[in-house]
């Protein structure tokens, strides 16, 4: 990626998600040179070039999906939710083949730092003697139950108490995206809500991940708190 030049970028997965990045991409300083859908093969060819991958697809579909990019020699954004369980075989395969890739349950930045959030949370309330529950709802055709990010958001809200906080999952209609973690004591009640309000905060946050892994990184798996991290101090 030259000064100045858009950065190139391969789409893996033609959906929502995939259709509102290539709708945002120009304005955020990339061109889509591939667009890959269900049962395209991803090689370096049908990459056309691209400096970077992002794919959101299916659960069933990511892993295959990630080892194609890897085995191509270009650095993958991944999206899909629900394949977590296949997380140590990436990062053998990214640590054997040199790759990159950078996953997320959630690209939104405001997601990302309610996650530092609940963790400081977790702890001040845990020792205040509170209880505590998420409640996620989505829209009625994600496949998920519960989301990644209610997932990601109920391990570290969770972690001070020392066991699994309960995660209640609604889907319905068209809702881009809503989490509510509460700590409940028997005479209050304290919620924390992020809503979003629009599927292009997600297609965003994919596009600034992409510019941020197409950069100098060693090999390795990074997430979203790697790319809102403070820059080290010198």
């Amino acid at each position: 990626m030259s000064d100045g030049a858009p950065l190139r970028i391969a789409l893996v997965g033609l959906g929502k998600m995939g259709r509102a990045i290539a709708e945002l991409a120009p304005s955020r300083g990339g061109e889509i040179v591939a667009r890959l859908g269900r049962g395209d093969p991803i090689d370096r060819t049908s990459l056309g070039g691209a400096e970077v991958a992002i794919e959101f697809t299916e659960p069933h579909a990511a892993l295959a999906n990630v080892r194609g990019c890897l085995a191509a020699g270009c650095p993958v954004v991944v999206g899909t939710t629900g394949w977590l369980e296949a997380l140590p075989t990436v990062e053998r395969e990214a640590a054997a083949s040199g790759g990159r890739v950078l996953w997320a349950a959630n690209f939104s930045p405001g997601v990302n730092l309610f996650l530092r959030l609940a963790a400081e949370a977790g702890r001040l309330f845990r020792d205040a003697g509170f209880g505590a529950a998420i409640v996620e709802t989505h829209h009625a055709a994600k496949k998920d139950a519960p989301s990644g990010t209610g997932i990601a958001l109920a391990r570290a809200a969770g972690a001070p108490f020392g066991t699994d906080i309960p995660v209640a999952s609604v889907r319905v209609g068209h809702v881009p995206g809503t989490h509510e973690l509460t700590f409940d004591a028997p005479f209050e009640q304290v919620r924390l809500v992020h809503e979003a309000r629009d599927r292009r905060v997600f297609a965003d946050g994919a596009l600034a991940a992409a510019r941020w892994l197409a950069g100098p990184r060693p090999r390795g798996v990074y997430t979203m708190q790697d790319v809102l991290a403070p820059p080290a101090k010198e």
